[in-house]
């Protein structure tokens, strides 16, 4: 039977933690109320690190540590616990502020209990740290305080922050292998124009104009990168730099999302991830009470393609007009078909944040899947690439120590 760790508080706001075995995490959350705890966090247990000093390291960490989008996730999802169980919103900051491992998110969470206790509402005390709390989600807590449905609202939320992480995390997870490939393979040639070509030229020295073009070549590009690599690196590091600056102006990074959306393959890829990502959050909005318009706003601050967010505009102006949802999204020529459909059942049922979260677990998986297709593509490819570079070279050796018995002696 799997052993659990837990983090639960008592009536008195008293922080417990522990381990026992159950069958499953829903089990130890039962047992932790029927003791007359409330659970915070449950999960498998941690192996505690030997022979160094903690508090060093917790110093340490601090001066590198970030606040990722996986602590705000967890963040959420124990606020939404500790609010659903009846504690008020100071008393539960209160015991986040001891239960949250990351140091830097637990001097914001003092600040937001300050606030509070200085009488502002919770969405006021979590726009003071934008950088930490987005915009979108500042609104969604103000839309459930408003309506007196926090608790349900950060529940809404922190789940809509774990499928963004889970989805994050398993483009991370499948990148992983190519990566690694062109890592390993751009060192093999490397190696190969740095150390072992040289070796060759000792022997091809004298020979002439008798040597083949592939070889003359890789010659001279092996000259070129042990006696300028500095400059190759810099030339690099300069045209990166210049992509940049023209990537951050508003013509350049709408020349640039344009032509993502026009790639062969991973044009319907990008558009796929921006229907799940406007959905869901649309979808999310709605369904904790923020109104259409209000949605819309907001939405287009999160779409990270600036021909997706420039047509958002326009669907907004209609739906302002009067008009529905489903027509304007149809006219982007953006959405598919099938997306804009189920918003129109939407519409017609009464349901429209019910269809839109259930587009965006459709697209979701859809991504999944072709994420695992053009990976299962990619692998081969690189592998071939790597290896007609590598035959290129051993070949030009070849075809240069082959042509040693062409030289008159």
């Amino acid at each position: 039977m799997p052993r659990y760790s837990y983090k639960a508080t008592d009536p008195a706001g008293k922080i417990v933690e522990g381990a026992m075995e159950a069958t499953e995490e829903k089990a130890v959350a039962t047992r932790l109320q029927n003791m007359g705890y409330i659970p915070i966090r449950i999960g498998h247990p941690k192996e505690g690190a030997r022979g160094f000093d903690i508090d060093v390291l917790k110093r340490i960490s601090f001066i590198f540590e970030r606040i990722s989008t996986k602590d705000v996730m967890i963040f959420t999802q124990d606020l939404s616990s500790l609010l659903d169980a009846g504690l008020p919103v100071d008393r539960a900051l209160s015991i986040l502020i001891d239960v949250t491992e990351n140091d830097r998110l637990k001097e914001v969470i003092k600040d937001v209990l300050k606030t509070v206790h200085g009488g502002s509402d919770l969405s006021d005390a979590l726009a003071r740290h934008s950088k930490v709390f987005s915009t979108l989600y500042v609104n969604m807590v103000r839309a459930g305080e408003a309506g007196g449905v926090l608790e349900a609202v950060l529940a809404r939320l922190g789940a809509f922050l774990e499928t963004s992480q889970d989805l994050k995390e398993y483009v991370k997870s499948a990148m992983v292998y190519p990566l690694f490939l062109v890592f390993v393979g751009g060192i093999s040639i490397i190696i190969l124009l740095t150390f072992v070509i040289p070796k060759f030229s000792i022997i091809f020295s004298d020979m002439g104009e008798a040597i083949p073009l592939p070889t003359q070549f890789l010659l001279g590009l092996s000259e070129v990168l042990r006696g300028y690599w500095w400059v190759v690196l810099g030339g690099l590091a300069g045209l990166y730099f210049l992509f940049r600056q023209y990537a951050r102006t508003a013509a350049g990074r709408l020349k640039l999302d344009k032509y993502k959306l026009n790639f062969p393959v991973s044009g319907d890829l990008v558009r796929k991830v921006e229907v799940a990502r406007f959905t869901r959050t649309l979808g999310t909005l709605v369904r904790s009470g923020v109104p259409i318009l209000q949605a819309l706003n907001l939405v287009k601050e999160i779409i990270g393609n600036e021909v997706i967010a420039s047509s958002m505009g326009r669907v907004y102006d209609r739906v302002k007009e009067g008009g529905r949802l489903s027509r304007p999204l149809a006219e982007t020529g953006i959405f598919p078909p099938l997306a804009v459909e189920m918003v129109t059942v939407g519409e017609e049922t009464g349901k429209l944040d019910e269809m839109l979260l259930r587009v965006a677990d459709n697209y979701d998986k859809a991504v999944r899947n072709t994420i695992k297709r053009l990976i299962s593509l990619l692998e081969p490819a690189m592998i071939l690439a790597m290896g007609l570079v590598v035959g290129f070279i051993v070949v030009s050796m070849l075809m240069a120590i082959f042509s040693v018995n062409e030289i008159p002696f």
